[in-house]
């Protein structure tokens, strides 16, 4: 009979440095992409800092194990009071999908998103991302907007 594991999501701390670029890296490279060694030194130095245009970071752990990382950033909207919440990064080792990994970490920044006063969070993911989609269907609201960006 197996035990189930005990998930925690807590802001993102010093010490986990090494864990956490593990998990970006392994992130990135879902969507086909790695960066220079100074992007991950200066992400994580933002993610710990405190200017509030910076982004923050929740990790979740599994039996004190770093298994999913979230990133968001409050910032102004022109059509709204409030600032809004941009959620950027959410990842989940295909270890421990399909135990609520990203939905915690998505209910974690709703819950940074109220206490700040956002009335919304809102992220993207590419069309492709099936698994990941099955769980933003099922707590968010899929948009019509197209993204486009300079070429």
């Amino acid at each position: 009979m197996s035990q189930k594991k005990a998930l925690t999501v807590r802001a993102l701390r010093a010490e986990d440095g090494p864990a956490w670029k593990e998990l970006w890296k392994a992130y990135l490279a879902f969507y086909e992409t790695s960066l220079p060694q100074e992007i991950y030194t200066s992400t994580f130095a933002r993610l710990l800092g405190d200017d509030p245009r910076d982004f923050n970071g929740y990790v979740a752990e599994v039996d004190g194990k770093l298994v999913g990382l979230v990133h968001y950033l409050f910032h102004r909207h022109g059509w709204k009071i409030e600032e809004v919440c941009y959620l950027q990064d959410l990842y989940a080792d295909p270890s421990v999908r399909g135990m609520g990994i990203g939905r915690a970490l998505i209910e974690a920044v709703y819950k940074a998103a109220d206490e700040h006063g956002a009335p919304s969070v809102y992220w993207l993911t590419q069309d492709f991302n099936d698994t990941a989609r099955q769980l933003y269907d099922r707590i968010g609201v899929v948009t019509p907007f197209v993204k486009y960006q300079r070429s």
